[in-house]
Parts: C-alpha cells; sequence; structure tokens
C-alpha cells in the first residue's frame, strides 16, 4: 500500500515542479554524516559568528535557544537522490540571527562550520533566504541526535549536504572557499533543480 501512495505522491510532486530530475521521494529520513554523533553539553556549547564582521559575535546554548524564533516548512533533497516533501523545521532564521551582526562590505560568502571539522560553502545570498534555518525541531519535535541535535543549518534550496549538522558558528568570507564534501568532488553550488552533483 505503501508503494502505491509513494509512487501517487511522486508522480504529484513531479507534477507540481517540486520533485528535481534524478530524485525519487521518500517518506523516511535517511541517516547519513561524516564520523560519529558528537556529544552535546549545553553548558560547555558555544556558536560563533566571525570572520569579515565588525565585532565577532558569540553566543551559549541558553542565549542562542532564547533568540526569536521560527517556523519553516520546506523539502529536502539529498544529492544521494531522495527528496522528503513538507518538512517542518522550527528554530532561528539565518536572517534574525544575523540582525545582530554587523557584516564588512566584502563579505559575499559564509563557511558553516560543524563538528567533526565538517564545512559547507553558501554564497551570503543563499544563507540570507527567508527559509534558510538554523533548526532546533522538525515536525513538531526536537532533532534527534543523529540529525544534527542540538542545531542543524537547513537550506532547503540547495542539496542536504548545505544542510549542516551539528553546527558550531559560521565565518564570513570574501570569496567563495570550497567546504569538505565541495573539496572531495561535490558541486560548489549545488542546486538539486540543475542536479549540480559533483563539480566535474
Amino acid at each position: 500500500m505503501q508503494s502505491n501512495e509513494r509512487r501517487e505522491r511522486e508522480r504529484e510532486m513531479h507534477a507540481a515542479g517540486r520533485l528535481p530530475p534524478g530524485q525519487s521521494l521518500t517518506f523516511k529520513w535517511p541517516v547519513l554524516h561524516v564520523g560519529s554523533v558528537p556529544l552535546f553539553s549545553p553548558r560547555t556549547w558555544d556558536f560563533r559568528v566571525f570572520g569579515l564582521v565588525e565585532e565577532q559575535l558569540r553566543l551559549t546554548w541558553e542565549e542562542l535557544s532564547n533568540l526569536p524564533q521560527s517556523e519553516v516548512f520546506a523539502d529536502m533533497h539529498c544529492v544521494n537522490g531522495w527528496s522528503r516533501f513538507d518538512n517542518h523545521w522550527g528554530g532561528l532564521l539565518a536572517a534574525e540571527l544575523m540582525r545582530r551582526v554587523k557584516l564588512r562590505p566584502e563579505a559575499r560568502h559564509v563557511i558553516v562550520h560543524g563538528e567533526n571539522n565538517y564545512t559547507a560553502n553558501l554564497p551570503i545570498s543563499d544563507f540570507l533566504r527567508p527559509t534558510t534555518i538554523f533548526a532546533l525541531r522538525h515536525d513538531g519535535e526536537p532533532l534527534t541526535a543523529e540529525h544534527g541535535y542540538p542545531l542543524r543549518l537547513v537550506v532547503p534550496n540547495l542539496y542536504a549536504y548545505k544542510s549542516v549538522k551539528w553546527v558550531r558558528g559560521i565565518e564570513l568570507l570574501d570569496r567563495e572557499s570550497p567546504g569538505l564534501w565541495e573539496f572531495n568532488g561535490y558541486h560548489i553550488y549545488g542546486d538539486p533543480f540543475k542536479e549540480q552533483r559533483s563539480s566535474s
């Protein structure tokens, strides 16, 4: 029964222009990441904004989790070929965070820093989209550790390797600089609707 439901829903998403080429719909939420799941200690955890800013910002877990919260409904597309639709994210909008920071005029790109030395790059225009969110919740429940708890950046318009789990900070740059997967052959931008999977 679920197979028929999945195929029907997939046809609907394709007809609506929401299913990128080369993708298939899933109702599950696969777990993919580099390294082990890190331990979280709210007492020692912090989040930093640094690089091309007038003054660096450091937030404790309590400070970050008490900032104004928003909700975003968005699809997620993995470079491995699955798409999960209508995810309900709750957390801190990237644009809301950046209201607390004064960018230097030359800031054009963002490097997102996660645990396990994971990094991903974004143009600042994508980082500041109204759907880019530092998620604490998914579908009404706190994120699980495997999906990025306590904090995951979600960038719905790009492949999910840009949606960094276990985020610990962002760095503002004046140039494009590849993150971990981009350095290892993934596309520097990663638009699902253009099938920008690899740099070759």
